[in-house]
Protein backbone atom coordinates (compact mmCIF):
# COMPACT_ATOMS: atom_id res chain seq x y z
CA UNK A 1 0.00 0.00 0.00
CA UNK A 2 1.49 3.77 -1.21
CA UNK A 3 2.35 5.75 1.91
CA UNK A 4 0.21 8.62 2.82
CA UNK A 5 1.72 12.01 2.35
CA UNK A 6 -1.13 13.57 4.32
CA UNK A 7 -0.09 14.25 7.74
CA UNK A 8 3.57 15.15 6.33
CA UNK A 9 5.16 18.68 7.21
CA UNK A 10 7.35 20.17 4.36
CA UNK A 11 10.30 18.51 5.46
CA UNK A 12 9.04 15.74 5.84
CA UNK A 13 8.09 15.68 2.07
CA UNK A 14 11.52 16.76 1.18
CA UNK A 15 13.23 14.07 3.25
CA UNK A 16 10.69 11.32 1.79
CA UNK A 17 10.63 12.30 -2.12
CA UNK A 18 14.07 13.23 -2.28
CA UNK A 19 14.65 10.47 -4.23
CA UNK A 20 12.04 10.81 -6.77
CA UNK A 21 12.04 14.50 -7.21
CA UNK A 22 14.05 18.02 -6.06
CA UNK A 23 13.85 19.34 -3.19
CA UNK A 24 12.47 22.20 -4.49
CA UNK A 25 9.56 20.56 -5.49
CA UNK A 26 8.20 19.33 -2.10
CA UNK A 27 6.59 22.83 -1.52
CA UNK A 28 4.16 22.31 -4.63
CA UNK A 29 3.58 19.07 -3.05
CA UNK A 30 2.53 20.47 0.22
CA UNK A 31 0.53 23.47 -1.63
CA UNK A 32 -1.50 20.89 -3.45
CA UNK A 33 -1.85 18.88 -0.91
CA UNK A 34 -3.46 21.39 2.30
CA UNK A 35 -4.14 24.59 0.35
CA UNK A 36 -5.69 23.35 -2.87
CA UNK A 37 -7.07 20.15 -1.01
CA UNK A 38 -6.17 17.92 -3.83
CA UNK A 39 -7.35 14.33 -3.51
CA UNK A 40 -4.82 12.20 -5.62
CA UNK A 41 -1.30 12.72 -6.67
CA UNK A 42 -2.45 12.60 -10.27
CA UNK A 43 -4.29 15.78 -10.23
CA UNK A 44 -1.47 17.68 -8.81
CA UNK A 45 -0.83 19.78 -12.72
CA UNK A 46 2.48 21.14 -11.09
CA UNK A 47 4.08 18.33 -11.61
CA UNK A 48 5.17 16.52 -14.99
CA UNK A 49 2.95 13.24 -16.00
CA UNK A 50 6.16 11.12 -15.88
CA UNK A 51 6.92 12.57 -12.64
CA UNK A 52 3.33 12.15 -10.63
CA UNK A 53 3.35 8.15 -12.22
CA UNK A 54 6.24 7.92 -10.57
CA UNK A 55 5.09 9.69 -7.28
CA UNK A 56 2.20 7.57 -7.47
CA UNK A 57 3.21 4.44 -7.23
CA UNK A 58 4.91 5.03 -3.62
CA UNK A 59 2.74 7.54 -2.36
CA UNK A 60 -1.62 8.43 -2.02
CA UNK A 61 -2.51 11.50 -0.14
CA UNK A 62 -4.34 9.61 1.92
CA UNK A 63 -8.31 11.21 2.49
CA UNK A 64 -10.56 9.34 4.91
CA UNK A 65 -13.52 7.74 2.73
CA UNK A 66 -17.14 8.84 3.68
CA UNK A 67 -19.14 5.66 5.33
CA UNK A 68 -22.21 7.37 5.94
CA UNK A 69 -23.46 10.88 6.87
CA UNK A 70 -26.44 12.07 8.87
CA UNK A 71 -27.85 15.47 8.65
CA UNK A 72 -29.83 16.61 11.34
CA UNK A 73 -32.83 19.13 11.32
CA UNK A 74 -30.97 22.13 12.61
CA UNK A 75 -28.53 21.84 10.18
CA UNK A 76 -25.55 19.56 11.95
CA UNK A 77 -24.18 16.77 10.01
CA UNK A 78 -21.77 13.68 11.53
CA UNK A 79 -19.70 11.76 9.24
CA UNK A 80 -18.93 8.45 9.55
CA UNK A 81 -15.41 7.83 7.79
CA UNK A 82 -13.33 4.66 6.83
CA UNK A 83 -9.82 5.14 7.23
CA UNK A 84 -7.17 3.47 5.02
CA UNK A 85 -7.11 0.03 7.28
CA UNK A 86 -10.81 0.14 7.81
CA UNK A 87 -11.81 1.19 11.08
CA UNK A 88 -13.83 4.73 11.09
CA UNK A 89 -13.89 7.67 13.19
CA UNK A 90 -16.78 10.54 13.38
CA UNK A 91 -16.40 14.10 12.67
CA UNK A 92 -19.00 16.73 13.07
CA UNK A 93 -20.21 19.77 11.14
CA UNK A 94 -22.14 22.47 13.24
CA UNK A 95 -23.39 25.57 11.06
CA UNK A 96 -23.89 28.80 12.82
CA UNK A 97 -24.52 31.77 10.38
CA UNK A 98 -21.39 33.21 8.88
CA UNK A 99 -19.26 30.96 11.73
CA UNK A 100 -18.97 27.23 11.03
CA UNK A 101 -17.05 24.76 13.50
CA UNK A 102 -15.96 21.38 12.70
CA UNK A 103 -15.59 18.81 15.77
CA UNK A 104 -12.70 16.11 14.83
CA UNK A 105 -11.72 12.56 16.31
CA UNK A 106 -8.14 11.94 17.90
CA UNK A 107 -8.38 7.93 18.34
CA UNK A 108 -10.69 5.23 17.67
CA UNK A 109 -12.51 4.54 20.71
CA UNK A 110 -11.69 6.52 23.27
CA UNK A 111 -10.20 4.86 27.07
CA UNK A 112 -11.10 7.33 29.49
CA UNK A 113 -14.70 5.70 29.86
CA UNK A 114 -16.36 8.62 30.94
CA UNK A 115 -19.92 7.33 32.43
CA UNK A 116 -21.94 9.86 30.92
CA UNK A 117 -20.60 9.56 27.33
CA UNK A 118 -21.38 6.68 24.87
CA UNK A 119 -18.07 6.95 23.07
CA UNK A 120 -16.29 5.72 26.72
CA UNK A 121 -18.67 2.52 25.80
CA UNK A 122 -16.41 1.22 22.70
CA UNK A 123 -13.26 1.37 24.92
CA UNK A 124 -10.10 2.34 22.52
CA UNK A 125 -8.62 0.70 19.63
CA UNK A 126 -5.82 3.02 18.23
CA UNK A 127 -4.85 6.64 18.19
CA UNK A 128 -4.98 8.24 15.15
CA UNK A 129 -1.96 9.67 12.85
CA UNK A 130 -1.54 13.28 12.26
CA UNK A 131 -2.98 12.67 8.58
CA UNK A 132 -5.95 10.91 9.91
CA UNK A 133 -7.17 13.60 11.72
CA UNK A 134 -6.29 16.51 8.71
CA UNK A 135 -8.09 14.12 6.51
CA UNK A 136 -11.67 14.74 8.47
CA UNK A 137 -11.02 18.76 8.58
CA UNK A 138 -10.48 18.60 4.86
CA UNK A 139 -13.02 15.80 4.21
CA UNK A 140 -15.93 17.88 5.87
CA UNK A 141 -14.32 21.82 4.47
CA UNK A 142 -15.09 20.14 1.10
CA UNK A 143 -18.39 18.30 1.39
CA UNK A 144 -19.45 21.54 3.06
CA UNK A 145 -18.34 23.68 0.28
CA UNK A 146 -15.77 25.27 2.32
CA UNK A 147 -12.97 25.10 -0.31
CA UNK A 148 -12.10 29.07 -0.18
CA UNK A 149 -11.17 31.07 2.94
CA UNK A 150 -11.14 29.16 6.68
CA UNK A 151 -10.90 32.40 8.32
CA UNK A 152 -14.52 31.49 10.43
CA UNK A 153 -13.59 27.81 10.89
CA UNK A 154 -13.50 26.56 14.43
CA UNK A 155 -11.67 23.18 14.88
CA UNK A 156 -12.41 21.38 18.03
CA UNK A 157 -10.69 17.96 19.15
CA UNK A 158 -12.97 16.73 20.95
CA UNK A 159 -14.36 14.02 18.76
CA UNK A 160 -13.64 10.34 19.21
CA UNK A 161 -10.83 10.59 22.10
CA UNK A 162 -8.72 12.13 24.73
CA UNK A 163 -6.33 14.25 22.30
CA UNK A 164 -3.52 14.78 25.26
CA UNK A 165 -3.42 10.77 25.13
CA UNK A 166 -1.96 10.95 21.36
CA UNK A 167 -0.53 14.83 22.15
CA UNK A 168 2.25 14.46 19.25
CA UNK A 169 0.21 13.37 16.46
CA UNK A 170 -2.30 16.39 17.71
CA UNK A 171 0.27 18.79 17.46
CA UNK A 172 1.75 17.73 14.57
CA UNK A 173 -2.25 18.28 12.91
CA UNK A 174 -2.41 21.68 14.59
CA UNK A 175 0.99 23.12 13.02
CA UNK A 176 -0.10 21.70 9.56
CA UNK A 177 -3.41 22.95 10.11
CA UNK A 178 -1.96 26.90 11.77
CA UNK A 179 0.34 26.85 8.39
CA UNK A 180 -0.69 30.00 6.19
CA UNK A 181 0.88 27.65 3.59
CA UNK A 182 -0.92 24.93 4.88
CA UNK A 183 -4.17 24.25 5.41
CA UNK A 184 -4.37 28.02 6.46
CA UNK A 185 -6.63 28.23 9.80
CA UNK A 186 -6.12 30.54 12.88
CA UNK A 187 -4.60 28.96 16.04
CA UNK A 188 -6.87 31.10 17.58
CA UNK A 189 -9.74 28.98 16.12
CA UNK A 190 -8.13 25.77 17.58
CA UNK A 191 -9.25 24.00 20.69
CA UNK A 192 -8.70 20.42 22.24
CA UNK A 193 -10.65 19.23 25.10
CA UNK A 194 -9.34 17.02 27.25
CA UNK A 195 -10.25 15.33 31.04
CA UNK A 196 -7.33 16.18 32.56
CA UNK A 197 -4.17 14.64 31.84
CA UNK A 198 -1.49 16.64 34.02
CA UNK A 199 1.73 15.82 32.68
CA UNK A 200 0.58 16.09 29.36
CA UNK A 201 -1.10 19.70 30.07
CA UNK A 202 2.22 20.90 30.83
CA UNK A 203 4.30 19.30 27.42
CA UNK A 204 1.21 21.40 25.63
CA UNK A 205 1.97 24.64 27.14
CA UNK A 206 5.52 24.09 26.10
CA UNK A 207 4.55 23.59 22.61
CA UNK A 208 5.20 26.61 20.20
CA UNK A 209 2.15 26.30 18.18
CA UNK A 210 -0.54 24.62 20.01
CA UNK A 211 -4.31 24.97 20.31
CA UNK A 212 -6.66 26.75 22.76
CA UNK A 213 -6.88 24.52 26.00
CA UNK A 214 -10.33 23.15 27.33
CA UNK A 215 -11.04 21.32 30.69
CA UNK A 216 -13.66 18.65 31.08
CA UNK A 217 -14.60 19.59 34.68
CA UNK A 218 -18.16 18.20 35.57
CA UNK A 219 -17.71 17.47 39.39
CA UNK A 220 -17.09 19.96 42.02
CA UNK A 221 -15.68 17.33 44.28
CA UNK A 222 -13.07 15.09 44.00
CA UNK A 223 -15.10 11.94 44.68
CA UNK A 224 -18.11 12.97 42.40
CA UNK A 225 -15.39 13.41 39.78
CA UNK A 226 -13.88 9.89 40.33
CA UNK A 227 -17.00 8.32 40.07
CA UNK A 228 -17.72 10.20 36.67
CA UNK A 229 -14.21 9.97 35.11
CA UNK A 230 -12.72 7.30 36.37
CA UNK A 231 -9.24 7.47 34.58
CA UNK A 232 -8.91 10.75 36.90
CA UNK A 233 -8.48 9.17 39.77
CA UNK A 234 -4.90 9.64 39.39
CA UNK A 235 -5.56 13.30 39.69
CA UNK A 236 -7.09 14.97 42.17
CA UNK A 237 -9.27 18.34 41.58
CA UNK A 238 -6.30 20.28 43.50
CA UNK A 239 -3.64 18.83 41.02
CA UNK A 240 -5.70 19.43 37.94
CA UNK A 241 -6.34 23.28 39.01
CA UNK A 242 -2.70 23.81 39.72
CA UNK A 243 -1.49 22.31 36.22
CA UNK A 244 -3.58 25.22 35.05
CA UNK A 245 -2.66 28.20 36.80
CA UNK A 246 0.83 27.13 35.96
CA UNK A 247 -0.22 26.77 31.89
CA UNK A 248 1.58 29.67 30.34
CA UNK A 249 -1.08 31.41 28.52
CA UNK A 250 -1.35 33.77 25.52
CA UNK A 251 -2.16 37.48 26.10
CA UNK A 252 -5.05 36.57 24.31
CA UNK A 253 -6.38 33.49 25.75
CA UNK A 254 -8.51 32.31 28.52
CA UNK A 255 -8.60 28.45 29.56
CA UNK A 256 -12.06 27.19 29.36
CA UNK A 257 -14.08 24.45 31.52
CA UNK A 258 -16.37 22.16 30.47
CA UNK A 259 -19.25 20.73 32.66
CA UNK A 260 -21.70 18.48 31.52
CA UNK A 261 -24.78 18.95 33.75
CA UNK A 262 -26.18 15.43 34.86
CA UNK A 263 -29.86 15.79 36.79
CA UNK A 264 -29.95 15.30 40.57
CA UNK A 265 -26.06 14.38 40.20
CA UNK A 266 -23.93 17.30 39.46
CA UNK A 267 -26.53 20.33 38.97
CA UNK A 268 -27.28 21.71 42.69
CA UNK A 269 -26.45 25.21 43.53
CA UNK A 270 -24.44 23.75 46.06
CA UNK A 271 -22.42 22.23 43.35
CA UNK A 272 -22.63 25.96 41.50
CA UNK A 273 -21.17 27.45 44.25
CA UNK A 274 -18.30 25.15 44.73
CA UNK A 275 -17.58 25.40 40.95
CA UNK A 276 -16.43 29.11 41.55
CA UNK A 277 -14.22 28.35 44.53
CA UNK A 278 -12.31 26.16 42.34
CA UNK A 279 -12.11 28.07 39.55
CA UNK A 280 -11.44 31.66 41.95
CA UNK A 281 -8.54 33.51 40.51
CA UNK A 282 -8.28 32.04 36.83
CA UNK A 283 -8.45 33.74 34.02
CA UNK A 284 -11.65 31.29 32.48
CA UNK A 285 -14.78 30.84 31.24
CA UNK A 286 -17.03 28.22 31.57
CA UNK A 287 -19.22 25.72 29.28
CA UNK A 288 -22.48 23.97 30.71
CA UNK A 289 -23.63 21.21 28.36
CA UNK A 290 -26.90 19.85 29.29
CA UNK A 291 -26.57 15.85 29.03
CA UNK A 292 -26.89 14.42 25.88
CA UNK A 293 -28.84 11.25 26.14
CA UNK A 294 -28.21 8.02 24.60
CA UNK A 295 -28.78 4.31 25.40
CA UNK A 296 -26.98 2.99 27.79
CA UNK A 297 -25.97 6.36 29.64
CA UNK A 298 -27.37 5.89 33.44
CA UNK A 299 -28.19 9.96 33.68
CA UNK A 300 -30.77 11.99 33.16
CA UNK A 301 -31.05 15.53 31.04
CA UNK A 302 -31.72 18.33 34.03
CA UNK A 303 -34.70 20.68 33.47
CA UNK A 304 -33.65 23.93 31.63
CA UNK A 305 -34.92 26.22 34.82
CA UNK A 306 -31.94 23.67 36.38
CA UNK A 307 -29.19 24.62 34.17
CA UNK A 308 -30.36 28.33 34.70
CA UNK A 309 -30.07 28.43 38.12
CA UNK A 310 -26.48 26.79 37.77
CA UNK A 311 -25.62 29.12 35.36
CA UNK A 312 -26.50 32.47 37.27
CA UNK A 313 -24.65 31.56 40.43
CA UNK A 314 -21.38 30.92 38.16
CA UNK A 315 -21.87 34.25 36.24
CA UNK A 316 -21.94 36.22 39.17
CA UNK A 317 -18.06 35.28 39.29
CA UNK A 318 -16.91 34.55 35.57
CA UNK A 319 -18.18 34.09 32.51
CA UNK A 320 -20.62 31.36 31.99
CA UNK A 321 -22.48 30.06 28.64
CA UNK A 322 -24.80 27.13 27.92
CA UNK A 323 -23.67 25.30 25.12
CA UNK A 324 -26.69 24.95 22.76
CA UNK A 325 -26.88 21.01 21.43
CA UNK A 326 -26.15 20.52 17.73
CA UNK A 327 -27.53 17.26 15.85
CA UNK A 328 -28.94 15.45 19.08
CA UNK A 329 -31.41 13.85 16.77
CA UNK A 330 -28.92 11.91 14.58
CA UNK A 331 -26.42 11.30 17.74
CA UNK A 332 -23.72 14.08 16.61
CA UNK A 333 -24.07 16.21 20.23
CA UNK A 334 -21.28 16.24 22.79
CA UNK A 335 -20.98 12.98 23.92
CA UNK A 336 -23.08 11.37 21.79
CA UNK A 337 -20.09 9.61 19.18
CA UNK A 338 -20.30 6.07 19.10
CA UNK A 339 -20.81 5.13 15.27
CA UNK A 340 -24.93 5.17 15.88
CA UNK A 341 -26.26 3.35 12.89
CA UNK A 342 -29.64 4.54 10.94
CA UNK A 343 -31.29 1.62 12.33
CA UNK A 344 -30.28 2.76 16.31
CA UNK A 345 -31.38 6.31 15.41
CA UNK A 346 -34.29 5.04 14.47
CA UNK A 347 -34.66 2.69 17.47
CA UNK A 348 -33.62 5.33 20.22
CA UNK A 349 -35.06 8.50 18.76
CA UNK A 350 -34.23 11.62 20.54
CA UNK A 351 -34.80 15.12 19.84
CA UNK A 352 -32.86 17.84 18.37
CA UNK A 353 -33.85 20.18 20.86
CA UNK A 354 -34.25 18.90 24.61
Amino acid sequence: MPDALLGLELVDIQNRIGSVLPGYRASQLYTAIYKQRLRSVDEISTLQRNVRAELASQFEVGWPELQQRFDSTDGTRRYLLRLSDGKTVEAVFMPDGARNTICVSTQVGCPVDCKFCLTALMGLERNLTAGEVIGQILYVLEDNDLTGGVQRVNIVFMGMGEPLLNLPNVLKATRILADPNGVGLSPRRITLSTSGIIPRIAELGEARVRPKLAISLNASSDAARRELMPITRKYSLAELLGACRRYPLRPWEKLTFEYVLLRGVNDTDLDARRVVRLLANLNCIVNLIALNPGPGIPFETPDPARVSSFQSIIQKSMPCFVRKPRGRDVYAACGQLKRVSQKEIEQFPILAEP
